[in-house]
């Protein structure tokens, strides 16, 4: 039982819009890693910068109505459907099914398997791309990038498959890499 003095009242921080403050915490915290995962995506670092920017500035305006404890999951949901808008904007989105793994595979000789990595997910289909790169790159659950991406968990996990195994096809034997 909790006692209070007259007058006295309790705040309720989960319902609290955020303050300017915590928004600027924000910005700290999640800048870097927002513009890690668009970057990663789009793989034009002055995009990726226009959509952080775009990003922090829709959080600004909504800084009101969103808590700030729900505001990551706001952020790089924010970010997801800029990134989504921009991409739809230049005709540059592909269908998730449309690849054969078949069709890209490395098996030549290399010793960068980051370089080999990267080229790879550069041709994974951009769905599987993001999700790929919220769950190994970021660390999210697949709960977490069902609520960025608007997939359900199942969806996400289907695609997450999807993308490594074309990876580990594209990469081919580790024999060809070392």
């Amino acid at each position: 039982m909790c006692n209070f003095a007259p007058g006295e009242s309790v705040i309720n921080t989960v319902n609290r819009p955020m303050n300017s403050s915590e928004y600027y915490q924000c910005v700290d915290q999640h800048a870097d890693a927002v513009y890690r995962f668009i970057c990663g995506s789009l793989r034009d670092e002055d995009r990726a910068r226009d959509i952080v920017q775009d990003t922090f500035e829709k959080l600004w305006i909504k800084a009101e109505t969103v808590q700030f404890e729900k505001a990551r999951s706001y952020i790089f949901s924010t970010a997801y459907h800029t990134m989504i808008d921009v991409i739809r904007k230049e005709k540059r989105t592909t269908v998730v099914d449309d690849y054969s793994p078949h069709e890209s595979t490395h098996d030549e000789q290399y010793t960068d398997i980051n370089e080999i990595l990267l080229e790879g997910l550069g041709k994974l289909p951009e769905a599987q791309k993001n999700v790929i790169l919220l769950r190994d790159y970021e660390g999210y659950s697949y709960e977490e990038i069902g609520e960025i991406t608007g997939l359900s968990t199942s969806q996400v996990k289907v695609y997450i498959y999807r993308g490594r195994m074309f990876l580990r096809n594209y990469i081919g034997k580790l024999e060809s890499v070392l």
